[in-house]
């Protein structure tokens, strides 16, 4: 936003709206406390939940006050009145909306859903404002009075907490998205890629040549995310940015994500870690595609078979004896339900079913130590170095040297390991190529960042990384997840637990051709249950 533009924050919410027409009779007793008495006259306590008259009356006398901008008025019939007297006190001078008129539907119990109609004004501009949005009626604790449940949505279904709402200059000249083959990217057809695009604008705004406008904008708290806009009043002129976006493969990662709520996904080019899309299904907007930090299961197991090879402990045709528990240091672990022992298996063997105890007894064998799997990690594959520079804000996955039952768990994804779908999808076209390139969304050449390096691997442990990924893809546990896949495929799946859920997160990555993907699904189960369609209806797009 411009200079001097205020913003009225209250409780984690902004005030975005003002006086108008009234709804119900005005309290004569005046003066009501957020959860007090009336006035300082004792009222009868109640208890239990509000019914349908007191719903009614209180959503009334809190509209009426909240459209004629009687600020203290409006706030006593919330049970936060300093919070929301801020907030209501505020937005008619900050975000410049007038003319309220709130027009509530039928009650549904507590919860009243209500159309909020007014104007932005700013600069000699104006523009309509028209949204909807609900509350609810909750008993007050100390006085059992009926009150509006403050929060930030009674005020905007945008706000959250901490988040203000201002109108003014844009802090940021509009950009332009464009795909790798030239065509728009907007919030409209792609809705996943919504924060990819205010990230990009918030970055690279003026370095586009773009110049502001006016807008009503949510601002979120402490800067933790770019501004959202709400409302354009003066349109800026937008900057041109190429992105390496691939439309077709975007489309096809959007639909994907819809079918698993709080799914992520992202797919690179393994030939020049060109990301081709990004897509989150998420409540809360988080790009957990390129941000979240979570243990990856086995699909982990990339990384530690690439670390067992390099350091000559075993083969792709080498021994990995698949048991069906395996001890470390005190820790028992397990494989999958139903999975039978196999005293001969090989390493190929022992991946493409996913067996963890075969890891797990490898990992004892010299050369080994608590440090070689952090190494491993950081060297061959650019990960946990802190080094990545995508063109928006990601993480650079996490491979910790620790020692004790966290270094078993380590290797099939667990204990202290963290990555996103990025790292995971990078892992995947560093195995098959060799070479560790990093992920980038906008090209290096715009701004001049220097991406991260990596040593990569040695030809023949990608050689083998490959077939045992596509041996999985064919014969393993991303069988399924992978038919009707034509061309070279290859995949790894992975599950990984979390105190406290009652499903395992679901992880899985994959390749075809010159593409690689990663997803994975919140509490979703098995990988190939989620995570794998999501990646396969990515691939099948071929980029």
């Amino acid at each position: 936003m411009g200079k001097g533009v205020k913003a009225a924050v209250i409780g984690g919410v902004f005030a975005v709206m003002v006086g108008g027409a009234g709804y119900g009779a005005y309290n004569i007793l005046g003066a009501l406390d957020g959860d007090g008495g009336i006035g300082g006259v004792a009222a009868e306590k109640k208890s239990g939940p509000p019914d349908e008259d007191e719903v009614e009356e209180t959503t009334d006398e809190f509209f009426t006050a909240w459209e004629k901008g009687e600020t203290a008025r409006a706030a006593s019939y919330t049970n936060n009145d300093a919070a929301a007297a801020r907030v209501l006190s505020a937005f008619a001078d900050d975000a410049h909306i007038t003319g309220v008129r709130i027009a509530p539907g039928p009650a549904k119990g507590t919860t009243v859903p209500y159309t909020v109609k007014a104007k932005v004004s700013y600069g000699g501009k104006s523009e309509p404002l028209t949204y909807r949005s609900e509350l609810k009626v909750v008993r007050g604790v100390t006085t059992g009075r009926a009150l509006v449940d403050w929060r930030p949505s009674v005020v905007h279904p945008g706000l959250k907490k901490d988040d203000i709402l201002v109108t003014g200059q844009s802090a940021d000249p509009p950009v332009e998205a464009l795909g790798r083959d030239g065509s728009k990217l907007t919030k409209e057809k792609y809705p996943s890629l919504g924060p990819v695009l205010d990230a990009l604008r918030e970055k690279y705004g003026e370095k586009a040549g773009g110049s502001p406008g006016v807008e009503l904008v949510v601002r979120h708290s402490g800067g933790s995310a770019p501004d959202t806009p709400l409302l354009t009043l003066a349109e800026g002129r937008p900057g041109k940015l190429t992105t390496t976006i691939s439309p077709a493969a975007q489309a096809a990662a959007e639909r994907a994500v819809k079918r698993f709520p709080q799914s992520s996904v992202v797919a690179v080019k393994p030939s020049t870690g060109e990301v081709l899309a990004v897509a989150n299904n998420r409540v809360d907007g988080f790009n957990a595609a390129f941000q979240g930090q979570a243990a990856p299961g086995s699909t982990m197991k990339i990384i530690t078979a690439a670390m067992l090879i390099d350091n000559g402990v075993t083969s792709m045709n080498g021994p990995a004896p698949c048991p069906d528990t395996a001890m470390w240091q005190s820790q028992t672990f397990k494989n999958l339900t139903g999975m039978k022992p196999n005293e001969n298996a090989t390493l190929a063997d022992s991946f493409l079913r996913s067996c963890n105890t075969a890891f797990i007894k490898l990992i004892d064998e010299k050369p080994l130590t608590d440090a070689s799997l952090s190494q491993e990690a950081e060297r061959r594959f650019g990960l946990g170095r802190d080094d990545w520079k995508t063109g928006i804000a990601s993480f650079d996955g996490r491979v910790p040297p620790v020692g004790g039952p966290d270094r078993a768990a380590g290797a099939i994804g667990q204990g202290q390991v963290q990555m996103s779908p990025l790292n995971m999808a990078s892992v995947t076209a560093t195995a098959i190529t060799g070479a560790f390139r990093q992920p980038y969304l906008v090209p290096p050449g715009l701004d001049d960042r220097r991406l991260a390096r990596a040593e990569g691997l040695k030809a023949s442990t990608a050689a083998q990384l490959k077939q045992m990924m596509r041996l999985t893809a064919t014969q393993g546990t991303a069988r399924e997840a992978m038919s009707g896949l034509g061309g070279d495929i290859g995949a790894k799946t992975g599950s990984a637990e979390v105190e406290g859920n009652a499903r395992s997160n679901s992880w899985f990555t994959g390749f075809r051709g010159d593409v690689a993907a990663a997803a994975m699904t919140e509490q979703g189960g098995h990988g190939g249950d989620a995570a794998g369609p999501i990646v396969a209806a990515v691939l099948r797009t071929g980029g």
